[in-house]
């Protein structure tokens, strides 16, 4: 396989290197691959919690379980001005 980079990553590549945290650009690479793939489980195990949550939505729609969307999104601006107090609270 070849693969070509541009001198951004071979920069990267290299100061990783040189760092000590890896020997080679191999286990640079190696370790970036990981990474993706470990990301990619990520986003597919959300995916699929996603779905089964929207699963679990339609089905108490259709039971008429449903809350009116004023209240919705009346306790989504409270929540969000209450983390918003607390985050300038923190700075």
């Amino acid at each position: 396989m070849t693969l070509t980079l541009t001198p951004q990553l071979e920069q990267f590549i290299q100061s990783q290197i040189e760092s000590g945290k890896y020997t080679s650009s191999n286990e640079v690479i190696i370790a970036a691959l990981k990474l993706l793939e470990e990301r990619e489980n990520i986003y597919k195990g959300r995916f699929e919690e996603l779905k089964r949550e929207i699963a679990i939505g339609i089905e108490e729609a259709d039971r008429g379980e449903l809350i009116d969307a004023d209240i919705v999104f009346s306790h989504l601006r409270e929540k969000l001005a209450k983390r918003r107090a607390v985050e300038s609270r923190n700075c």
